[in-house]
């Protein structure tokens, strides 16, 4: 009877909180974990430990993002398990050319796209609560290159989420170091089944996202899947 009450107490609370009021409903971690036992590959795995030596600066478990705010407890990256196998082939192609990745985000829960859309609220740069995020399906990738010696990010045409029209992928630069710099990104990301986002040059969607769930689970849930 107790642990009923808690849970009617835990549901009262969460639709109080508006999380869900703008008509979608996540999938939870239980829902996740039925759908990981029918198809493995709905899996999101932790790209620190599929693509060796990764490296991250995940900005959202910091308060150095346009928020200003700590968004994820936890500084790590997820993506469904065939978006991680094609980012290891991507990291894979780019070291026989003296470069890798630096990750900035993969999964997101969706809760945290209902806070960027209330903070900002154009969805030219941020996701639209009403659809969701291509992040919150494991299946979006923000990154940009280093230097595999240095580990010092390459020259781009704008920093990480710069919410500006240079951050266009098209958009014609002046700086020609950038603008080569992009093209490499982009040319090696598409080259693995990738799509550059029409308004970040470092938002990369994978190709076949629509077979996957919206999701709204924390990191620590994950951590311990």
């Amino acid at each position: 009877m107790k642990n009923l009450i808690a849970m009617i107490f835990f549901l009262l609370s969460f639709a109080a909180s508006g999380q869900y009021k703008y008509g979608l409903t996540p999938t939870n971690y239980e829902q996740y974990r039925k759908d990981v036992i029918k198809n493995p590959e709905k899996e999101l795995v932790d790209l620190e430990k599929v693509i060796p030596g990764i490296q991250l600066d995940i900005r959202y478990a910091t308060t150095n993002n346009f928020t200003g705010e700590v968004i994820y407890n936890l500084p790590m990256a997820f993506a469904r398990k065939p978006v991680a196998a094609a980012l290891a082939l991507v990291q894979a192609d780019l070291k026989k050319r003296g470069l890798e990745l630096k990750i900035h985000d993969g999964y997101r829960p969706y809760a945290a796209t209902v806070k960027f859309y209330e903070v900002y609220g154009d969805t030219t740069f941020v996701a639209s609560p009403y659809q969701g995020s291509r992040h919150n399906r494991g299946c979006a990738i923000d990154l940009t290159l280093i230097d595999s010696k240095t580990k010092k990010e390459l020259n781009m045409p704008t920093p990480y989420d710069s919410f500006q029209k240079e951050a266009f992928p098209n958009f014609p630069l002046k700086d020609k170091e950038a603008v080569k710099n992009r093209a490499v990104l982009i040319n090696a990301m598409e080259k693995r089944g990738f799509k550059v986002y029409d308004s970040e040059w470092w938002h990369f969607d994978f190709v076949g996202w629509e077979k996957f769930e919206v999701m709204d689970i924390e990191f620590e849930e994950l951590v311990n899947q």
